[in-house]
C-alpha cells in the first residue's frame, strides 16, 4: 500500500514540486495545506503516514503545527522544508519532533532519501 502523504507550504509551487516528485515515485498525496493551521485541521481529517511541512508559514508557522500533531500523535511523521539559511529553526524543527528536514529548492533525490528513511 502507498504512503500517503500530507504537503503543506504557503507556496503552491512548492507544494507542485513536491506533489510531482512524490507521485512519480509510488507516493499518494491524500492531501495539501497553506499554513500550519490548515495542516493540523487535514492531519486531523486524514491522519497521513507522513506530513511534509514547510517553516514559515503565515497563522501559524511549522515548528508550532509539529508540536500540535506531536501532541495528537506522537508517533506523527514530519519531515520539515526549509529555505537555505534557516539552520537554527531546522533545530528547533527537529527538538519538536520533525523526523528530518529537506531543503529548497528541492533535490528529488534527497526529497525521497529522507521520506523513504522517515517511514522506512
Amino acid at each position: 500500500m502507498a504512503t500517503r502523504v500530507l504537503i503543506v507550504d504557503d507556496a503552491a509551487f512548492m507544494r507542485m514540486m513536491i506533489k510531482d516528485i512524490l507521485s512519480k515515485n509510488g507516493f499518494e498525496i491524500v492531501g495539501e495545506a497553506e499554513n500550519g493551521a490548515k495542516a493540523l485541521e487535514k492531519w486531523q481529517e486524514l491522519r497521513p503516514d507522513l506530513t511534509t511541512m514547510d517553516i514559515t508559514m503565515p497563522e501559524m508557522d511549522g515548528i508550532t503545527a509539529v508540536k500540535e500533531i506531536k501532541k495528537l500523535d506522537p508517533n506523527a511523521t514530519v519531515i520539515m522544508c526549509s529555505a537555505m539559511g534557516q539552520q537554527a529553526m531546522v533545530i528547533e524543527a527537529i527538538q519538536s519532533g520533525a523526523r528530518d528536514f529537506i531543503v529548497k529548492p528541492f533535490q528529488p533525490d534527497r526529497v525521497l532519501e529522507a521520506i523513504r528513511k522517515a517511514v522506512g
